[in-house]
């Protein structure tokens, strides 16, 4: 835990900003959470539970000193996703995820914000590996991890979920010697 104070900074890349989640976030946030897309992670669900949903991701910084960025389309200043590192109680290990909201699936973000993310907990958080846990069925997700050159490497059991596909991303002297 952190001794209360904390500071989320902010990652650009070429087209996107991630940033702080804001009280604004919240309509795209609940839209997504309560849509089907949101099936492999919790989803669907009410807009009661997306707040908590948007709290609890919020507290995970002042709670773990880091967490999940929004992700914000630089051309629109629209709010696009949710792309960062998650360790709640009782996760395998700090979890690399990504959800992009609806109608921003498809081009290249949590790519693109993954690997900025990745090398932020790589380079300024000094992290050595990174995990991704995701549902099976979800081959968006799948398609991700491998493009970002994570390796399925097993199970994890969620307690509410089931079974989960645990990815490992490649450690920074991989990435440094040509990895993804």
């Amino acid at each position: 835990m952190t001794d209360g104070v904390f500071h989320i900074p902010v990652i650009e890349t070429e087209r996107l900003v991630l940033r702080a989640p804001r009280e604004s976030d919240f309509k795209t946030f609940a839209d997504f959470y309560g849509s089907e897309r949101a099936r492999f992670v919790g989803g669907p669900t009410t807009p009661e539970l997306a707040w908590r949903i948007l709290a609890m991701e919020t507290g995970h910084w002042l709670l773990r000193g880091y967490g999940r960025w929004i992700v914000e389309e630089k051309a629109t200043g629209l709010t696009a996703g949710m792309v960062g590192l998650f360790n709640p109680e009782g996760w395998p290990e700090i979890e690399l995820g990504w959800d992009l909201f609806n109608g921003f699936e498809g081009r290249g973000f949590a790519t693109e914000a993954g690997r900025a993310v990745r090398a932020h907990a790589y380079e300024a958080m000094g992290l050595p590996t990174l995990i991704s846990v995701i549902k099976p069925g979800n081959t968006a997700s799948m398609a991700v991890a491998e493009r970002l050159g994570a390796i399925r490497e097993g199970v994890f059991q969620h307690e509410r979920q089931g079974p989960m596909q645990v990815w490992r991303h490649p450690a920074p002297a991989a990435l440094k010697a040509g990895a993804a």
